[in-house]
């Protein structure tokens, strides 16, 4: 059931992200500061190595930077919890729960937006690769 794919320099950048989500939530808010700036060089890693900027992995990584950023804010910090729980998810067992939503955006998917459609995309088991394939 696990999927550590240590091979993979993503999964490097989500394994020290969700570190320093924890670290940020649980000891030192600086953490959460760390995590926001890993995940701008994540992007812009992704961004610079994709074919375009539509690309599938950036997307899910601006995605996630937004998310974060939302969170910043002293009043909004317990939003962090979220991408943490989500991160270790997608670290431990390949299950990226960003990935699944931006995969419901319009301009990434091929039939109509339907709750069974939604259903799917959420239960199904984890995948190697895209979600969006």
């Amino acid at each position: 059931m696990l999927m550590l794919d240590v091979k993979d320099l993503g999964w490097w950048y989500w394994l020290v992200t969700a570190v320093l989500l924890s670290v940020g939530l649980l000891i030192d808010p600086v953490g959460l500061w760390l995590a926001v700036g890993l995940t701008v060089i994540n992007l812009a890693h992704f961004a610079l190595r994709a074919d375009r900027l539509t690309a599938f992995p950036v997307q899910v990584r601006f995605f996630y930077l937004l998310l974060l950023l939302l969170a910043l804010p002293e009043a909004m910090r317990w939003l962090f919890w979220i991408p943490m729980i989500g991160t270790w998810a997608q670290v431990l067992v390949g299950y990226c729960t960003m990935a699944r939503l931006v995969s419901l955006l319009p301009w990434n998917r091929r039939e109509p937006l339907t709750w069974r459609l939604v259903w799917r995309r959420f239960v199904s088991a984890p995948v190697r690769g895209s979600v969006a394939d």
